[in-house]
């Protein structure tokens, strides 16, 4: 088997997508509003960001002029106007490394504000953990602490934590509100900012009655740098497939020169035309065509082919396959950005931005999420400080008890109840969940697809996938291998076909086949080789179009020829009676009949039809026990579709043949009216139906054409990677779904809870650090449930 690359070179008169990364994003709202931002720029047509991966697609719109030669300087600056720094993803090489080094300092960055952040909690619940109000001994061994006092000192900490590890909370929380566009951090920016500046109030106007508990400050922002550096940590794995990816193309390769030793050089300084030497245990670090040497390659890594390919002179290898067995000699053929490989990457990335049509709902709630927040608030505090205590007057009595008292001040006034309360408000909701809730779904499925060679263009064709109520078949080459074989060969008479007559009839036709490109051809050569049968010499070849061959071989007198039937008979060589049942048999199981010919009479039959794929029953069967409705749409003849629909266990309801392109969308439109219908075709005349369908599947032996109108690509020639990839959609659906439910019922059942719902009536009431704690838990929680996907199988 030689493997092409399964992907097509983007077209340069093609206006291509970009791609940006985006840093800054926290949560939904501020999705929503990179994304409004761009759409706003001119020739801006589709824009889509991934909170997870923190990028950004961009659809440009060929038909309008940009104001820069380089639109993404124009966007970028834009995006820096609102307070997030972005940069173009540069796809012209893999650098795994690069981006390694530049998570490695975001680690390191947010760790250092956690242990800061954590140490200063730790001391402020220590000092309120001491007996009325007085700081531990080990405390106030500390120089300058006895002077300032337990309240002053806890003021301090206070103060050091926020200028310290919160001062980027608070510093984006207010750029964001400033531009209109609160995010989380806006919320948890006020939640702290509120909460440390009515303390201070208190501490250096104790008349004025304000409560003041500057450690709910200090112990908020812990949990919630905490939750962001567990959320982060979680998210990264989201990415790991993409990453591996990245690692099949080796830094260094081989090159060889003349007749000197191999020198090691970078894979980036390869150029067509070079040759490089591959070992045993090497990847394939480019695109090329093996010149020198035979061995086995593993294509699983791209492919998700199990078996090893026999690799030798003339076949191509894509930039990632493992080499097996014996060393190799290359010629390169694409490098960087045009080797297969990349563009895998490329197309995983784009697949990863663009969102999924079940995100919209979420993105227009998160757009709005954090002002209707701030509103709940603003009336939560508003209705405690003036109704809530006179209507319930024991909820200050009994505030200063239990789990409250330890995680936050105990609340005896109206006032710092009011607040402490609308604190709890401002924390525990989470646009975060919301944002996260599709991306990261999305990006696992995407990833786990990908490594099994199968390619979604994006969220929108993973929902597609997992939508799907029928899929319907192109026959030559989809359901069938698309290399026709010799299935019978009968000399008449009654010779012996495994024999010497056998012998001499396909030596016959295979010598006036041989210098013709027809499949049937092709066959026919195919089967002398295997039978070790050495081809004649052909004199005055002539070709008969749609009919046959005939001319001149040694031995012969005068004309032989090989075609179909019909045509024989008009030149006089009527069919032997012993062999017309057996013509009407073999034409019966859709087989394609040819018969040789010497000048004086017919010297038998041979029989070529294209066999169905190995998997194709098994992957039928497991179709229909999904619930689809399938369907095949062939131009092949009637005989060879209905006998490969009762081979495969297809109804003849669902067979149509001796379809045109045109007659094919017809009957793509006819079945969309019973729901979404997929197209599964690798030929060019597939096209138009693949870009008509609800979702075109292309295989990966296909046209690039073919490919290049599809929603997903199945690379390799498994058909039981469709069964794959449509249950992987499925899956990763319903964890998007679940995602949102568990989103958005946190949200409704905590917010009422933490503005006091449970008060009245059970005591129970939020602390602003226990609702920080509840938020970060809420953003853990969706992003481990995607991660569930890579242990289901």
């Amino acid at each position: 088997m030689t493997l092409t690359s399964p992907l097509p070179a983007p077209s340069a008169a093609a206006v291509e997508p970009l791609l940006l990364d985006v840093d800054g994003m926290k949560c939904g709202g501020c999705v929503r509003a990179v994304e409004r931002r761009l759409l706003e720029q001119p020739g801006v047509s589709q824009a889509s960001v991934n909170l997870v991966t923190r990028t950004a697609w961009i659809g440009l719109d060929p038909l309008q002029d940009t104001p820069a030669e380089d639109p993404a300087t124009a966007l970028i600056a834009s995006l820096r106007s609102l307070g997030f720094e972005a940069h173009r993803r540069d796809q012209s090489g893999l650098d795994p490394s690069r981006g390694e080094r530049e998570q490695q300092r975001r680690w390191r960055q947010e760790w250092r504000q956690l242990i800061v952040a954590l140490s200063l909690m730790l001391v402020s619940v220590l000092g309120h953990l001491a007996q009325g109000g007085h700081l531990p001994p080990a405390l106030m061994a500390l120089p300058g602490v006895p002077r300032l006092g337990a309240l002053g000192f806890h003021a301090l900490v206070a103060s050091v934590a926020l200028l310290g590890p919160g001062r980027g909370i608070l510093v984006r929380g207010a750029r964001d509100a400033w531009q209109r566009t609160p995010s989380m951090d806006t919320l948890v920016g006020l939640g702290m900012g509120s909460a440390y500046l009515a303390s201070l109030v208190a501490y250096l106007r104790p008349a004025s009655g304000w409560p003041c508990f500057f450690n709910e400050p200090v112990m908020l922002l812990g949990f919630v740098l905490l939750g962001r550096f567990l959320e982060e940590r979680a998210r990264n794995r989201t990415g790991q497939a993409l990453e591996q990816l990245v690692r099949l193309q080796p830094d260094s390769a081989l090159l060889l020169l003349g007749d000197g030793p191999p020198r090691e050089v970078r894979v980036g300084g390869l150029r067509p035309g070079d040759r490089v030497r591959l070992l045993p245990g090497d990847r394939v670090p480019v695109d090329g065509e093996v010149v020198e040497g035979h061995s086995a390659v593993d294509v699983s890594s791209l492919t998700g082919e199990p078996l090893p390919l026999e690799a030798g002179p003339g076949s191509e290898l894509m930039a990632g396959m493992l080499n097996l067995q014996a060393p190799l000699e290359l010629e390169v053929r694409r490098t960087g950005p045009e080797s297969t490989l990349a563009r895998i990457i490329a197309l995983v990335e784009q697949a990863q931005a663009r969102k999924a049509p079940i995100q919209s709902l979420a993105d227009r709630v998160a757009g709005r999420f954090s002002v209707a927040v701030l509103l709940l608030a603003l009336a939560t505090f508003v209705f405690w400080w003036q109704w809530g205590t006179r209507l319930w007057p024991q909820v200050l009595m009994g505030a200063g008890h239990g789990a409250h008292g330890l995680l936050g001040a105990a609340a005896t006034t109206p006032f710092s109840l009011a607040l402490q309360l609308a604190i709890a408000v401002l924390v525990v909701a989470c646009p975060c969940a919301l944002g996260l809730a599709t991306p990261t779904a999305i990006t696992v499925g995407s990833g786990l697809a990908a490594r099994s060679g199968l390619l979604f263009r994006g969220g929108d064709a993973i929902e597609m996938a997992a939508r799907l109520e029928s899929v319907l078949f192109d026959k030559t080459g989809t359901l069938t291998l698309g290399r026709p074989l010799v299935t019978a060969v009968l000399p008449a008479g009654g010779g012996d076909p495994a024999g010497a007559a056998g012998d001499a009839l396909i030596q016959l036709a295979a010598s006036l086949e041989q210098h013709t490109r027809h499949p049937l051809a092709h066959a026919l050569l195919q089967e002398a080789q295997c039978r070790g049968l050495a081809l004649a010499e052909v004199t005055d070849s002539r070709t008969q179009v749609g009919s046959g061959v005939e001319g001149r071989l040694p031995g012969q007198e005068g004309l032989s020829r090989v075609g179909r039937p019909g045509w024989l008979q008009q030149q006089g060589l009527p069919l032997p009676a012993e062999l017309e049942p057996l013509l009407a048999q073999l034409e019966s199981e859709g087989a394609t009949v040819l018969l040789v010919a010497s000048q004086a009479a017919v010297l038998g039959l041979v029989a070529v039809q294209d066999q169905p794929r190995a998997d194709a029953a098994q992957a039928l069967t497991d179709l229909g026990g999904m619930g689809l409705r399938l369907g095949v749409l062939s131009g092949d003849r009637r005989e060879p579709v209905l006998q490969l629909g009762d081979r495969l266990g297809l109804p003849s309801s669902g067979l149509a043949w001796e379809l045109d392109p045109q007659q094919k969308l017809e009957h793509i439109l006819r079945w969309r009216q019973q729901g979404a219908v997929a197209m599964v075709g690798d030929g060019i005349n597939d096209a138009p139906a693949l870009a008509a369908a609800d979702l075109g599947i292309a295989v990966g032996t296909g046209t690039q054409i073919a490919q290049d109108t599809a929603d997903l690509v199945i690379l390799g020639d498994r058909l039981e990677s469709l069964v794959e990839a449509l249950r992987l959609a499925r899956r990763t659906l319903a964890k998007v779904k679940q995602n949102l439910l568990w989103a958005f019922g946190y949200n409704l059942i905590v917010l009422p809870i933490a503005a006091g719902a449970l008060l009245p009536g059970f005591g129970l009431l939020l602390s602003p650090p226990l609702a920080a704690l509840l938020m970060a838990v809420s953003s853990i929680t969706v992003v481990v449930n995607a991660l569930l996907l890579h242990g289901r199988p």
